[in-house]
């Protein structure tokens, strides 16, 4: 099959999106491996499918996969490119945008100036929605990794992550530590691991060690996991700017039962096609 497909970035954070409303398509766990080969295939951090909507009330179907094929929750940095491609390819005209999620149902605005704003929905601090193995439910959980004791915060933002606050961010700590964490005994379905420097009440430095993806440039779900974390541990004020290695993002939180907002840039690449 001849597969048409965008390659979109989100701060670097890549996406191939395919518009599976036009014309149906399916991916098996081999096909998205080796499109995301950036050698062998396309290259992407997440394989986006657009797809139509289950229910009469939302505009469309948002599916998301790994590199390594396994299917995830939520995407932040997706959801933006989501937006962009469907007014891109005239899927829709609307500038409020209602998807529906494997973790549920979240809206996209497009702004005048090409931003996207998405309502990331309610975090979760329960060990149980990420899941995270947990005796008692304190605010902040020490874990070992290799010969080290970290102490981190579990946070659901319809998928799990796990944020460490660090005084410095470094190459061989995030790239090592993530890897142990990610697949940690006390994270059963695996977890995303950010590590979180905080500047001031309104900015941090943050870096992602993405579950089934390993470090990328920026992560949307991290970012609002990172934010909201530092919110409720009293580092962080309700309005914090997060520099990623791609470039920043912009998140609101105004505490407990709140949505996340989380506002940034979606740009893309090129149009190409490919045989599965």
């Amino acid at each position: 099959m001849l597969l048409k497909f965008t390659k979109m970035h989100g701060l670097g954070n890549d996406f191939v999106v395919v518009d599976a409303v036009s014309r149906k398509v399916f991916f098996n766990k081999q096909q998205i491996e080796r499109l995301s080969d950036r050698n062998w295939g396309i290259g992407f951090d997440q394989l986006l499918v657009v797809e139509p909507p289950t229910q009469p009330e939302m505009d469309f179907r948002y599916r998301i996969y790994n590199s390594d094929g396994s299917e995830v929750e939520h995407c932040g940095n997706g959801a933006r490119c989501f937006a962009k491609f469907v007014l891109d390819r005239e899927l829709t005209n609307k500038r409020i945008i209602d998807v529906e999620t494997k973790r549920g149902a979240i809206q996209l605005r497009v702004m005048n100036d090409g931003l996207v704003t998405v309502d990331m929905g309610t975090p979760s601090f329960a060990p149980q929605d990420l899941p995270f193995t947990a005796e008692e439910d304190v605010s902040l959980y020490s874990i070992m990794a290799g010969d080290a004791e970290y102490w981190l915060t579990p946070v659901s933002v319809g998928n799990p992550h796990a944020v460490i606050k660090v005084d410095q961010l470094v190459d061989d700590e995030v790239a090592t530590i993530g890897r142990l964490l990610e697949c940690h005994e006390r994270f059963p379905q695996h977890v995303n691991v950010g590590f979180m420097q905080v500047i001031s009440p309104s900015e941090i430095n943050l870096r992602v060690y993405e579950r089934g993806v390993g470090e990328t440039q920026a992560c949307g779900t991290g970012t609002c996991a990172a934010v909201v974390a530092g919110i409720k541990q009293g580092w962080l004020g309700p309005k914090v700017t997060a520099h990623l290695r791609g470039g920043d993002l912009h998140i609101e939180w105004q505490g407990e039962g709140s949505p996340i907002l989380m506002t940034g840039p979606a740009e893309t690449v090129f149009e190409g096609q490919i045989y599965l």
